[in-house]
Parts: structure tokens; C-alpha cells; sequence
């Protein structure tokens, strides 16, 4: 069995007065991809946001890589390769595609390493080739997406975390944005998926976790859920 990367138990997270996690566990194995369906205000992002370190946690305990990460934040946390690419993509707007990219490896020194892993991910997005001169602010959103995940692999990451990759994209941006997922995926990069469009998510996920108002209500393999017809009715509007 593959070791565990990524163990949160009794994780639970407030906003002012509000509990948007109320004691959930949920675990992430080496190569896995692993995805967390829910409605909107289920709670997804606050707990991403908890596992990376940019929200703190008002009980239970996250551990990563066999340790706790408790109080632990984000930079430190990327440096230790757990990485979100957060929902509404965050790119640097007035940079090109490539001096993007080169900040997406702020924390390394490899040069050549990094002009490899620049032509890697060109690799696996070619739109991202054909305009890597171009300034980040003027790509459509589907493309600042393949951007911003791009980037985030830059840093090497042994977790990779993506927040609503899909959200507000065409259908066929959604279907290129699905099919990088699964190839980085392929690569063996490790990946949570927080995605609304729970059919695509399930589809190519080893597993999922279904959340509702903060809590953990179901998991499985993600083909099962898929099947599963309390998930269709809920999820799948079927």
C-alpha cells in the first residue's frame, strides 16, 4: 500500500462564529488523485485553505509527510512541496508566460533544472508555448488557469491542491483543464481536486470525499461514488 502524504483528523475551522469544518478526516496516499465534491459553502476551500496553511485551524491536526504541520504557513509549507493553486488563478498579470513560470521556481537553484522543467511544461501545455511571450494579463481565463497550474509544478511539488480549476471556463477549456489534471496526474505528481463539477472530478479520481454544510458524508473510490445514486441525486442532478 502506498504511504500516506497527507492525514488531516478532526480538522476543524470557524469564521467568525461560524463552524465551516466540523471535525472531518480525510487522507491522501503517494500518486493518488484524490477529489472533494460538494455543494457550494460545504466547507471545500476553508479546508484546503487549512491543509496549506493560509487559514488556521481551531482543532484536530494535519499531518504531512508523517509530521504535523500545525501553525505552519504557506511559504514554508511550499518549500516543503504542499502547493495550492488557489480558485481564481492568482497569476502575475503584467509578466509574460515565461517570467511567470521562473517564479513558479522561486524556491529552487537549479538553473538548468529550471529552464527543463519551463520546457516540461510547455510540453504539457503547448497553448501556454505559443504565447509564452505574451503578458499574463491578456490570456483568456482558461489559459491564466494552465498557467497557474503550470507554475505551481515549477516549485516541484509532492502535493499538488487545486481549488475550482474549472470554475467560469468554456466547455472545451474544461475539457483541455480535466485532461492535464489527469496527465500531471499520470506524471505521478500527487493531487487533491476541490472541483463543483463533481461528475468530471469523479471520473478521474483514484478517490473522493463528498463534504456537506462542513461535513465529511460519504467516500469511496471515485468510480463508486459516480455509480452511487444518493451522490447522482445530490451531485449529478440524476
Amino acid at each position: 500500500m502506498a504511504n500516506t502524504l497527507l492525514k488531516v483528523s478532526g480538522l476543524k475551522v470557524s469564521y467568525g462564529g461560524i463552524k465551516a469544518v466540523k471535525g472531518i478526516d480525510m487522507e491522501v496516499r503517494e500518486k493518488e488523485l484524490v477529489t472533494l465534491i460538494g455543494s457550494n459553502g460545504a466547507g471545500k476551500t476553508t479546508t484546503m485553505k487549512a491543509i496549506t496553511g493560509s487559514l488556521g485551524m481551531e482543532a484536530g491536526d494535519i499531518e504531512y509527510l508523517g509530521k504535523s504541520i500545525k501553525g505552519k504557513g504557506a511559504w514554508d509549507l511550499v518549500r516543503e512541496g504542499l502547493v495550492m493553486v488557489p480558485e481564481g488563478r492568482g497569476v502575475f498579470t503584467r509578466m509574460t508566460i515565461t517570467e511567470n513560470l521562473q517564479m513558479g521556481a522561486y524556491i529552487r537553484r537549479d538553473k538548468a533544472g529550471i529552464a527543463t522543467d519551463i520546457e516540461r511544461m510547455f510540453n504539457l501545455f503547448p497553448r501556454l508555448r505559443e504565447r509564452k511571450d505574451q503578458l499574463a494579463g491578456t490570456m483568456s481565463g482558461g489559459e491564466q488557469q494552465m498557467l497557474a497550474m503550470a507554475r505551481a509544478l515549477m516549485s516541484q511539488p509532492k502535493v499538488l491542491l487545486l481549488d475550482e480549476p474549472s470554475m467560469g471556463l468554456s466547455p472545451i477549456m474544461v475539457d483541455k483543464i480535466f485532461e492535464v489534471v489527469r496527465n500531471v496526474s499520470a506524471e505521478g505528481v500527487t493531487i487533491v481536486l476541490v472541483e463543483q463539477n463533481a461528475q468530471r472530478a469523479l471520473g478521474i479520481a483514484d478517490r473522493g470525499y463528498v463534504m456537506d454544510s462542513g461535513e465529511i458524508t460519504m467516500t469511496g473510490p471515485g468510480k463508486e461514488l459516480l455509480v452511487n445514486p444518493k451522490v447522482r441525486e445530490a451531485y449529478l442532478g440524476h
